[in-house]
């Protein structure tokens, strides 16, 4: 999906957002999240958004992978972590 040219970006990041996260966040209501985990899921969160947003070209001709913050500005600051947090708070408000 990240390096296909068939779909424009927006149509990259709609897929994300309503195929892959759902399946991701599948019972994390229910989850233990330890440090591990939560990097992993960050991990994993950028190598898809990396895919999708593709590289970036310096002035002087080469190449490179965005940072993380140059992900976050254009995600506006969509962290899986913090997503799967307030879903387990609400998950407790219903409980409750």
């Amino acid at each position: 999906m990240g390096k296909s040219r068939a779909l424009n970006r927006s149509s990259k990041l709609k897929i994300y957002k309503s195929l892959i996260s759902p399946v991701l966040n599948y019972g994390c209501e229910a989850w233990t999240l330890i440090n591990r985990n939560e990097l992993c899921l960050r991990i994993y969160e950028r190598k898809i958004l990396r895919k999708i947003f593709g590289p970036v070209q310096n002035e002087d001709g080469s190449w490179r992978i965005k940072m993380n913050y140059e992900l976050n500005k254009l995600t506006e600051k969509a962290d899986i972590v913090r997503f799967i947090k307030s879903i387990r708070i609400a998950w407790l408000g219903h409980v409750m």
